[in-house]
């Protein structure tokens, strides 16, 4: 199964103040960080929504500012195009990144409390299209009913980095567990 990893990032960053995709966590922008973890788990990894330097990126479907779900939309057509099975997502601002392949199976999934975390077999273009043309509601909770994903628990703590404050936190505690790796090596 060829497997796409599409990084969903076209978002404002309204509450992060600034852009969050390029915001440094231990030297490196959030989104590297989830584009590094993702690419181990994917034959190919793109952005969506957005341009990034040394990325294939991405437009919205079928126009910008639809939110995740143009970003979803746009991943589905590219994975469709160049001949990928099915699309594992991830937003660009919530880490770690799980083991998104544990969500394959014969129907789409999400991770519980994180829906921005899915696969998404490209079969599903033409019915995420549709939704997009007749729906007002272009929240990924609507496509999330519309499609019967499955809701699959993840046991490791995610964290969604909407605000420098979580990011703060965030980087607290990951530069702790840095530090404690290294001193076990």
């Amino acid at each position: 199964m060829r497997l796409l990893g599409a990084i969903i990032a076209g978002g404002s960053s309204r509450r992060f103040g600034s852009d969050k995709a390029a915001a440094l966590l231990d030297g490196k922008a959030l989104v590297e960080h989830v584009r590094d973890a993702l690419a181990l788990q994917v034959d190919t990894v793109v952005i969506c929504g957005r341009i990034w330097s040394g990325m294939v990126s991405v437009a919205d479907q079928p126009a910008p500012d639809m939110g995740p779900l143009g970003g979803l939309c746009g991943a589905l057509k590219y994975s469709a195009e160049h001949g990928f099975d099915a699309v594992l997502t991830a937003g660009c601002d919530v880490l770690p990144v799980p083991d998104l392949r544990a969500l394959v199976g014969p129907s789409p999934a999400i991770v519980e409390g994180q829906r921005l975390f899915g696969y998404w077999p490209a079969a599903l273009q033409t019915a995420l299209d549709r939704h997009l043309a007749e729906q007002s509601d272009y929240s990924i909770r609507s496509w999330v009913t519309a499609s019967g994903a499955r809701s699959v628990i993840c046991s490791l703590p995610l964290h969604n980095l909407n605000t420098r404050a979580d990011l703060e936190s965030y980087a607290k505690r990951y530069s702790a567990e840095l530090t404690l790796t290294r001193e076990k090596h």
